[in-house]
């Protein structure tokens, strides 16, 4: 990525929505934000529909688990503009038990990413319009990719009569 379009990314973002970039990081020619949760729709929308930036992919969603820090997830967002070929990271850092807004009224590409860290974290997308388990079983106890799962699970799958593992 030019110079010119890192601050394009950079410089076009924190000029619009200031008060909400709470980090912004520049390495190896991409640009990470870390923004306010509160504003994330509203920052997306502008990434999406700006002359300028048309980010029109959002490529992936991710979940990241800091225990025990606070805040204790970050959900990562790597969006790419097909047109302009920019590439931008957005981080969002909620506490266990907070919502993030769902994308999926913007792209809907977010769909299965939102899900994917739902059922292994336990992130709750807000508005998602079909928010389920993908991977585990329904009735799965826990979110086996956060850092205090057990290495066992909970329960013993394989006991026929589901008592707990002492």
């Amino acid at each position: 990525m030019t110079p010119e379009m890192e601050l394009l990314l950079v410089n076009n973002i924190k000029d619009r929505f200031g008060s909400s970039i709470i980090q912004t990081t520049v390495q190896f020619g991409e640009v990470a934000h870390t923004v306010k949760k509160d504003a994330l729709l509203d920052i997306c929308r502008y990434l999406k529909t700006d002359p300028s930036l048309r980010m029109n992919f959002l490529m992936d969603v991710a979940g990241v688990d800091f225990y025990p820090e606070k805040p204790r997830f970050t959900v990562v967002y790597h969006l790419l503009s097909l047109i302009t070929k920019l590439r931008l990271r957005l981080k969002v850092r909620i506490e266990d038990g907070e919502k993030v807004p769902s994308l999926t009224a913007l792209w809907k590409s977010a769909d299965w990413p939102e899900r994917e860290a739902y059922d292994m974290f336990g992130i709750v997308f807000e508005g998602h319009p079909d928010l389920r388990r993908i991977y585990m079983p329904f009735d799965w106890d826990g979110f086996p990719l956060r850092k205090d799962y057990p290495l066992r699970g909970y329960k013993d799958r394989y006991n026929p009569y589901g008592e707990e593992k002492k």
